[in-house]
């Protein structure tokens, strides 16, 4: 999995909590935010395995389209869920500019779901393998469909533009994977922002995981860094493709990169109200998203008082293979459903 990503996901889930205290009140545009965002949703539910459904219903009980039995139980899609697709594009440009239809929109090594759930009031981060093998769609130079094959995942956004259009089709992408799980927007950040982002909340500290003296002398196993500039771009980012595996041992480091940035954060918004908007600026000439400022003037009172520990950044099981010239990580199907299920789903009580 490629890791310049992480930082892009922390960031916006960061971000959305910095803007809450610029927005929250302004009812209209909340409103009207959350309009839109319920009017980006594809479907009403994903597209779950019904192997028992209305037949199956306990005596008395009226089977709604979006239950699912699942090891015995009854679970119901939660609607009020949003979900966002993060995207790390692999581009070292200052700004994010259209490109060619081709294939030359960069791939995306990062890919996570941010879900906001108002039910518990949670975070929930899932990553997804950039390697992950599944269906990608593949369009000519002029912008036309010509076939689906099985390829990475991160690949579906280097066709297209690079910009709105790259975009949608790794949401497309990932949302299919998902079984058409519904995806309510999208921010897509250059990695040439990663620097930006861990600046603007002061540097993060990390106990360094492994030796990347590589790539900066600073970063020795077991050393405390506390990660400024180019080091953190580093320290999330680089891995020696000579190695197999080396995506593992990097994910490591950015699960435990990822808890030291929000906890910067954190500690900035509270010495600094305008933190939100000088992190907006600062990277946005990097940034390709639909997320609208009404609907993150929604979001934004929502998000502030959410929860979120090391325990809600989650992976999807699988295996790494390398039969050919690229490492393919090959989705567990069932870690995948059960995930849908702990995440988007709830247990319908009283079903006996």
């Amino acid at each position: 999995m490629g890791g310049k990503g992480r930082a892009f996901l922390i960031v916006w889930a960061v971000l959305m909590t910095f803007v809450a205290g610029a927005l929250v009140g302004i009812e209209a545009m909340r409103y009207l935010g959350k309009s839109n965002l319920d009017a980006k949703s594809a479907t009403t539910a994903p597209i779950m395995v019904q192997s028992e459904a209305a037949d199956a219903a306990p005596e008395g009980a009226s089977w709604e389209s979006d239950w699912i039995r699942y090891n015995g139980e009854v679970y119901d899609y939660n609607e009020d869920i949003k979900t966002f697709l993060i995207m790390g594009i692999d581009k070292n440009d200052e700004t994010v500019t259209e490109v060619a239809e081709g294939t030359d929109g960069g791939q995306a090594d990062g890919l996570f779901l941010l879900v906001l759930n108002p039910h518990d009031k949670s975070i929930k981060i899932i990553g997804i393998n950039r390697n992950s093998m599944t269906d990608v769609d593949v369009y000519d130079e002029y912008g036309r469909y010509r076939t689906t094959v099985i390829a990475q995942i991160a690949t579906q956004h280097g066709f297209g533009n690079g910009m709105e259009e790259s975009c949608e089709y790794q949401v497309k992408a990932v949302s299919n994977m998902f079984y058409q799980l519904p995806i309510h927007g999208y921010a897509a950040i250059n990695m040439s922002a990663i620097p930006i982002i861990n600046d603007q909340v002061g540097g993060v500290d990390v106990t360094v995981l492994e030796d990347l003296t590589k790539w900066d002398k600073s970063l020795k196993k077991g050393e405390q860094v506390h990660l400024e500039g180019m080091t953190a771009f580093h320290y999330v980012k680089s891995r020696d493709l000579n190695k197999f595996g080396s995506n593992d041992r990097r994910l490591e480091r950015q699960r435990q990169y990822l808890n030291g940035f929000i906890k910067a954060a954190r500690a900035a918004t509270e010495e600094n109200n305008n933190a939100a908007v000088e992190l907006f600026t600062a990277i946005s000439n990097k940034m390709v998203t639909n997320i609208s400022i009404d609907e993150i003037g929604y979001l934004a009172p929502e998000i502030r008082d959410y929860n979120f520990d090391a325990t809600d950044f989650m992976m999807i099981d699988g295996k790494t293979e390398k039969t050919g010239e690229f490492e393919e990580f090959h989705v567990d199907q069932d870690d995948l459903y059960r995930t849908i299920i702990e995440v988007f789903y709830e247990k319908v009580e009283n079903m006996d």
